[in-house]
């Protein structure tokens, strides 16, 4: 049923933006780390931002944060199964998993969850592409220079645009080859993940160069620190800055935002597909 939620929307002609809600079951995530750390908080937050315009709920367990060290499989497997378990005996919102380890989409869709968001781009663990087949679920692969823990370590390209459709004509070759159907693959360039703040300005501006690839696109800027840098403003208040993101993303040619601030976001997202 979820996943005929997702190819309905993917066929549908006038291929409206999909607002993806961003639930962090984790006490370090960048913006909202520790709010949603115990099962009924994120299970309520999910479902307000349902009710607030949310046609996904992306939950993680592992924070992806610059600079975060990876958890263990069962600490990432306690903080999310149960949280999905309880969303999906209350509501058929499409739930997605964030989450770069195989075991831990296996369950995750097991219990109820629809999407697979591997900000690895299934490099993290080789696996991950043969989960996506044997449940024909759809996945975004994320583009990433490094790994959370060193990313923003100076990144730099030569060619910031061209190496990122480099990477996504690999990884798309690689999911085609793992038996993975072309209609599964949703591509995210990373905002924020192994980027200057000029580079994330750059993505959002000549994003058509990923759309022409002829794959949905997820752009996730939501309260990010080329935002806040801009700006000098803190996570809590970037959501003007987010607003602006949004709608140039969406303008050209994002069909999935991920956002914290649902309600708000929703509203910014209406507007902006009439624009386009």
């Amino acid at each position: 049923m979820m996943r005929m939620q997702f190819n309905e929307w993917r066929n549908r002609k006038d291929f409206s933006t999909l607002i993806m809600g961003i639930l962090n079951v984790t006490p370090d995530s960048f913006s909202d780390g520790g709010e949603f750390n115990s099962v009924p908080l994120a299970v309520a937050h999910a479902l307000q931002m349902e009710k607030d315009g949310a046609d996904i709920i992306d939950i993680g367990g592992e924070s992806t944060r610059p600079g975060a060290v990876s958890v263990s499989l069962q600490e990432e497997l306690d903080r999310v199964i149960s949280v999905i378990t309880d969303i999906r005996t209350l509501s058929d919102v499409m739930i997605s998993v964030d989450t770069t380890k195989a075991d831990v989409a296996r369950e995750a869709i097991v219990a109820g969850a629809s999407l697979v968001n591997d900000i690895s781009g299934m490099t993290a663990d080789t696996t991950m592409a043969s989960v996506v087949k044997d449940f024909d679920v759809p996945v975004v692969i994320m583009h990433i220079k490094g790994t959370p823990k060193d990313m923003q370590d100076n990144p730099h390209y030569h060619n910031l645009m061209m190496e990122i459709n480099a990477y996504f004509l690999e990884r798309i070759s690689f999911a085609k080859r793992s038996g993975i159907n072309d209609n599964q693959i949703i591509l995210d360039p990373g905002i924020g993940f192994g980027k200057t703040v000029e580079d994330n300005f750059t993505i959002i501006k000549e994003l058509n160069t990923i759309t022409g690839l002829g794959h949905p696109v997820l752009v996730g800027p939501s309260r990010k620190s080329f935002i806040g840098q801009t700006l000098n403003l803190p996570e809590n208040e970037r959501v003007e800055g987010t607003a602006a993101a949004v709608v140039a993303s969406v303008i050209n040619g994002a069909r999935i935002v991920r956002v914290h601030d649902v309600k708000e976001m929703w509203r910014v997202v209406k507007i902006a597909d009439k624009l386009r």
